[in-house]
């Protein structure tokens, strides 16, 4: 059976879903093609999951600044894990029950149940049907890496997979990889009583580039749980648990929760057939401003491009290559400043360019530690420090990196800045409320004003008093 279509989709997550959209509003000609399960990964194993548990981590941390604050028997609070896991299994069905009922649930013909694989640049099969398609958009997502000498580990090796699955879990486990997951993983379980240690080959944790960040990062959140960084981490069979070792560390544990990575899901797509060259990773060349592979009709979108695995970054993927596919020629959009959250407690974020990125010695660094701020202070928060990054010459904003407390909240504004194009100057003519965390913005913005050789002349705004 052939059928002959303007767009093939492959993979209903984000980046599909967000494809999709765009496509319909221009031809009814098209398929979502999906093997598996549906959902998401931010709505079933990902972004949302994570932070009900992380909501319910720090609901539950904050007995600990009770007697602080004049409020007694904080010690007497307990914790059901069983409980708080079966809590989030609910949360993530409400949230896949959202996705699916606002749109594949809602689909006919439209919609392909399978596995499928790409014969050439404008064919693909699927359930023994052949496509034939004007533009093909791979979406096709990713999934945890487990090398292969843990996977003969069973059930004592868990990911993001199958970890929201779990129904309880030990009283020792280790986090192997201190990125966003891990961090906000490993904290959680820390927070809810189970004892954890982490370990990461890298010296940098959360994707930070900053040194001075990373510094206070580790010193922070190693009084939760120990974590260990730099050294190659080798786990093995213990009796009936495991026994995770790096350097010299070793630590006996129950269970480790892997979170070193994804992996495209390219396996067996026939990208072979393109007859282009790929990369390292397994990819043909794209644009990132039209989700174009060169040469072919065929878009990427989403965590396959291995680029920026965030879902709104997945959206913009997805809304791209869909508006592109069913045009004559594709459209080069200017993509948006790039933006990273760890939702830990406190959070890590950054924001446009980092220092690796920038030559140190064309910007100048304005810094505020969070310690005297009145608003952490009351929030017995008040850990941290706020970095932004600005050329030395005009003082235009290029990034920013920080630990501290609603930093999900500062990062916007600062990544806002960053996307028109402000200098510092201008940022500062801003009012700043008080008492509130943004004011640590408005202190490190004067400290990078200070430095900033071109100063605006005949201005009188308050920002220069």
């Amino acid at each position: 059976m052939t059928r002959e279509i303007d767009v093939a989709i492959i993979g209903a997550g984000s980046a599909g879903l967000s494809a999709m959209a765009q496509v319909k509003r221009k031809t009814e000609s098209f398929v979502l093609i999906n093997g598996g399960e549906l959902g998401t990964t931010c709505s079933r194993v990902g972004c949302m999951p994570s932070k009900a548990a992380i909501q319910i981590a720090e609901t539950y941390h904050q007995r600990n600044l009770f007697s602080r604050f004049g409020i007694t028997q904080g010690d007497d609070l307990t914790i059901d894990r069983e409980e708080t896991l079966e809590y989030i299994r609910d949360m993530r069905d409400i949230f896949v029950d959202q996705v699916l009922s606002s749109t594949t649930d809602e689909m006919g013909d439209e919609f392909i149940a399978g596995y499928a694989t790409l014969t050439g640049p404008d064919a693909l099969e699927v359930n023994g049907e052949t496509l034939h398609a004007k533009s093909i958009i791979l979406c096709t997502g990713s999934r945890p890496i487990v090398p292969q000498a843990w996977q003969q580990l069973d059930d004592r090796i868990l990911t993001t997979d199958n970890f929201f699955e779990q129904e309880n879990l030990p009283d020792n486990i280790a986090v192997i990889g201190l990125g966003v997951i891990g961090l906000e993983l490993g904290q959680f379980m820390s927070r809810i009583g189970i004892h954890v240690q982490g370990f990461d080959m890298a010296t940098h944790m959360a994707g930070l580039q900053d040194p001075a960040i990373n510094d206070m990062a580790i010193q922070i959140l190693q009084k939760e749980f120990p974590v260990h960084m730099g050294h190659a981490v080798t786990i093995v069979e213990n009796g009936n648990g495991l026994l995770v070792t790096a350097g010299d560390i070793s630590y006996e544990c129950d269970k480790a929760l892997v979170c070193i990575g994804r992996k495209a899901n390219l396996d067996n797509l026939g990208l072979d057939t393109l007859g282009l060259q790929l990369n390292d990773k397994n990819l043909p060349p794209f644009d990132p401003h039209t989700m174009q592979v060169k040469g072919v009709p065929i878009y990427l979108a989403g965590d396959v491009t291995q680029s920026r695995p965030i879902l709104h970054e997945a959206n913009d993927d997805g809304k791209i290559a869909g508006f592109n596919a069913v045009r004559e020629r594709p459209t080069l959009f200017r993509r948006r400043t790039p933006m990273l959250i760890t939702f830990s407690d406190p959070n890590i974020v950054q924001c446009g360019e980092t220092l690796e990125q920038l030559d140190e010695n064309k910007i100048v660094i304005g810094q505020m530690r969070i310690a005297p701020l009145g608003r952490a202070l009351i929030m017995g928060k008040n850990k941290g420090m706020l970095r932004i990054y600005a050329d030395k010459k005009d003082g235009l904003i290029r990034g920013a990196s920080m630990i501290g407390p609603k930093g999900e909240n500062l990062i916007q504004l600062i990544t806002l800045a960053i996307q028109c194009r402000l200098t510092v100057f201008d940022f500062l003519r801003m009012p700043f409320y008080h008492p509130t965390i943004e004011e640590a913005i408005q202190s490190a913005l004067r400290d990078a004003a200070k430095q900033v050789e071109q100063k605006p002349e005949g201005i009188q705004d308050l920002e220069i008093l």
